[in-house]
């Protein structure tokens, strides 16, 4: 009798697994370059000409992972991208590295990541592995997943193997990567466990196993949880310092002093991105099937998606003490991806104010060095050349805190700004408000 697992550790040791990456984007494209990198060979499978088109001509479109690292391993066969899914059956280990956003209901949308283990299931031999990266409720795996791959008769942990490896991509970040981020892993059985840890290994500097899928599924939620609840206590804090008359920006530095027992997290226009305004209505979803409600999570969303209203209460007040509506006026929002130096407008909280903004009659405009341009309300603007548009500006709006901006240079233009990063720190000026 074959055994299934160590002949493919064996042939991940030797770098003689083949890898499948389903899914190109900011996951599923570093992750991809980082196992060439380790020498093994990598296809990965999107459903995106474009996407496939770039990364076979060495060009990518992923700001974290750089051309000149990019183009060599496709020059030297060890990277490719391909929209055929039959090449999954040539693949030893595949690894899912799709969407998982929230549907209209604001309940998890998993059609792409069954779709995912549909294409796999078409496909799956003896000796494979088969990994989810894509963030999900805890039992995604072992109910959803594991059900579509043994359709065909594999038993897991002997024919094929199944594990649960959440992404814990923080893009822009320079410090952490890919490669030196530690990596949970869980399987559906100790032997799915272990033949994921060893193909992880290849890659990454810190592999850390779990008991099981559903753990490394709690492990991605409870991270994001754990900051989306901390962001909308000290949110909630700086709505109760602006009805105090504190500054909550100095209070959140003084209270970081303590060299214990505190951990500063700071206020903001609201929750951006893919994982942490998603992530915890996740497991909240999750819960209420089990007939628990996730009050801490609930509460936190609550406070977090009321922000860009307060945001714009506070555009309100600074027009007024100027004699002018909102109705009219000029509003120009600085920075509208969803966190500082990338491209992302996913879920930005940006496009609530530039919305809220517009209905109650501004005339809104944006800057942002890394979004040309921006579909707001089925209309397309623009970004604006940044100095020109400050002056033009009845009131700037600091959303985005880009590294690029020149703050005092916006302050000493500008005819008032709201400030809800503290991007002007150190600046004193009467032309500011901050959150």
């Amino acid at each position: 009798m074959i055994d299934h697992a160590k002949a493919l550790e064996e042939k991940i040791r030797t770098n003689e697994a083949r890898i499948g990456t389903l899914g190109l984007g900011y996951v599923g494209l570093p992750l991809s370059v980082e196992f060439a990198a380790a020498g093994l060979s990598v296809t990965g499978f999107d459903v995106s000409a474009e996407k496939v088109d770039a990364v076979n001509a060495g060009r990518s479109y992923v700001k974290d992972v750089p051309e000149d690292r990019l183009a060599p391993l496709v020059r030297g066969g060890r990277l490719r991208a391909s929209r055929d899914f039959e090449g999954l059956a040539a693949c030893d280990a595949v690894i899912i590295c799709v969407p998982t956003p929230l549907g209209k209901t604001r309940d998890p949308d998993l059609s792409m990541v069954v779709d995912a283990a549909r294409s796999i299931a078409k496909h799956l031999r003896p000796g494979q592995l088969v990994v989810l990266e894509s963030t999900t409720y805890p039992g995604t795996t072992e109910e959803l997943i594991l059900p579509l791959l043994t359709e065909g008769g594999l038993k897991v942990g002997e024919s094929f193997f199944l594990a649960f490896s959440p992404e814990r991509v923080d893009p822009g970040n320079a410090r952490y990567t890919t490669r030196n981020t530690p990596k949970i892993i869980g399987g559906s059985t100790p032997a799915c466990a272990r033949v994921a840890q060893a193909l992880y290994a290849r890659a990454i500097d810190t592999v850390i196993p779990v008991s099981s899928t559903r753990a490394a599924e709690m492990v991605k939620l409870l991270e994001n949880t754990f900051r989306s609840v901390n962001i909308g206590l000290v949110n909630e804090v700086a709505l109760m310092c602006d009805r105090l008359g504190v500054d909550v920006w100095e209070v959140i530095d003084a209270a970081a002093s303590k060299p214990f027992g505190f951990m500063p997290f700071y206020p903001g226009p609201g929750l951006g991105g893919h994982c942490i305004p998603i992530d915890p209505l996740y497991l909240s979803w999750k819960l209420k099937t089990l007939n628990y409600r996730a009050r801490f999570i609930e509460l936190a969303g609550e406070v977090n998606s009321e922000m860009p209203e307060y945001v714009c209460e506070r555009v309100a007040a600074a027009l007024n003490e100027r004699e002018k509506s909102v109705k009219g006026s000029a509003v120009l929002v600085l920075g509208v991806s969803y966190k500082r130096d990338v491209d992302d407008v996913r879920e930005s909280p940006a496009l609530d104010i530039l919305r809220l903004l517009e209905s109650r009659g501004a005339r809104v405009g944006y800057n942002d060095p890394n979004v040309p341009e921006l579909h707001l309300s089925g209309a397309t603007l623009e970004s604006q050349e940044l100095m020109p548009a400050v002056r033009r500006a009845d009131v700037v709006v600091i959303v985005t805190d880009h590294s690029s901006y020149r703050y005092a240079e916006i302050v000493d233009a500008a005819r008032v700004v709201v400030d809800t990063r503290n991007a002007t720190k150190g600046i004193d000026s009467p032309k500011i408000i901050k959150l």
